[in-house]
């Protein structure tokens, strides 16, 4: 038997010691069917299961890549805030969860403000990191919004936030409710500058995030799937004590309520977002509506070439004369003479009854 023992199993030792151990991320259950998904599967399907469509997380930079052409744009850093002026603490200090958060994200907050351009449309994006402390909404975070808002009016770029949290960050206390209000004063200062401002709600947007900037855009759009809402679905049921819709507060649900305008697929997001940001950023509408200098080669009405009132000026010198045209002035008469008729008809029977 000593050759079993000497020669054998000193073999099948050596052999199983060099095989590498397999990592534990290389497969990754969905959330809504259960699958197994592949992660090199999973990543070229930009984090959407391929066996149900469920949209999963994505991290911040992952989704910016997505959204912005060639996946170029830049990081505007967000203003400094105190850390910790209430100096919170629950089973551990709020600095120390800070710090936690901080080493784990490698950012200062659960904010992230990119700018480059979508559709060939500069935009100025306000996206939330979700692993920072579950996306909550602290002073750090309002002051990055209110930031995003100001670079936006600055360079005359749409403005564009991607809420993805569990509401206002608690240990800041009152500080963080008053990001609320903070938040709506950015985004109405966007919109008086004329300029769009585009919200994308990902899973989950909640509590005061809700409640505020994230619900008041020019146009919502929200991925498949994701949970929008103030509460929690159970502490409503509890609250009000009756069982909810199926669907309650997702994507979908919401869209049938008129509460968003378009539930879009990831993977049509930049498209989707193109085509809308050239519909909003029509700047050659814009100047012309201003009155401003119109482009090389471009002709205005009276085909002089000139721009601003020279244009409307003869647009309704066309306008007057082709109303003193005979044929024109006999089909006014006509639509005339049947409104009134149609008025007449109306008053003999309401003094009928």
């Amino acid at each position: 038997m000593n050759w079993l023992s000497n020669f054998i199993r000193p073999k099948i030792r050596s052999f199983v010691s060099q095989q590498k151990d397999v990592p534990d991320n290389l497969w990754q259950k969905c959330p809504a069917c259960d699958g197994m998904l592949f992660h090199r599967d999973l990543d070229e399907n930009m984090n959407v299961c391929t066996h149900c469509g469920h949209h999963l997380k994505i991290d911040v930079d992952q989704r910016l890549n997505i959204l912005f052409d060639d996946g170029e744009w830049s990081e505007i850093r967000a203003p400094h805030v105190p850390v910790d002026p209430l100096k919170f603490k629950d089973r551990k200090a709020y600095a120390a969860r800070l710090k936690e958060a901080q080493g784990k994200s490698k950012r200062e907050d659960a904010i992230v403000i990119a700018t480059g351009t979508i559709g060939g449309q500069p935009v100025v994006c306000a996206a939330f990191d979700f692993s920072f402390m579950g996306g909550s909404m602290g002073a750090g975070v309002g002051e990055g919004i209110v930031r995003a808002a100001e670079e936006a009016v600055r360079t005359h770029s749409a403005f564009m936030v991607i809420p993805s949290s569990g509401g206002a960050r608690m240990q800041e206390g009152a500080l963080s409710l008053m990001q609320m209000p903070r938040t709506i004063i950015a985004v109405e200062m966007v919109k008086d500058a004329k300029l769009p401002y585009i919200v994308l709600l990902a899973d989950p947007t909640t509590g005061g995030v809700s409640a505020s900037f994230a619900m008041v855009g020019d146009i919502q759009i929200a991925e498949p799937g994701c949970m929008i809402g103030f509460a929690g679905k159970r502490v409503i049921q509890e609250t009000i004590r009756e069982e909810l819709p199926p669907g309650f507060q997702t994507a979908e649900y919401l869209l049938d309520h008129g509460m968003i305008d378009m539930v879009v697929a990831r993977k049509d997001l930049h498209s989707t977002l193109s085509r809308v940001l050239n519909l909003l950023m029509n700047r050659t509408g814009r100047e012309e509506a201003r009155g401003g200098s119109r482009g090389k080669g471009s002709k205005s009405v009276n085909g002089s070439g000139k721009g601003g009132k020279a244009d409307i000026s003869s647009a309704a010198k066309a306008a007057r004369n082709v109303a003193k045209l005979p044929s024109v002035k006999k089909k006014v008469a006509a639509k005339m003479t049947k409104k009134r008729a149609a008025m007449t008809t109306k008053t003999i029977r309401k003094t009928a009854v």
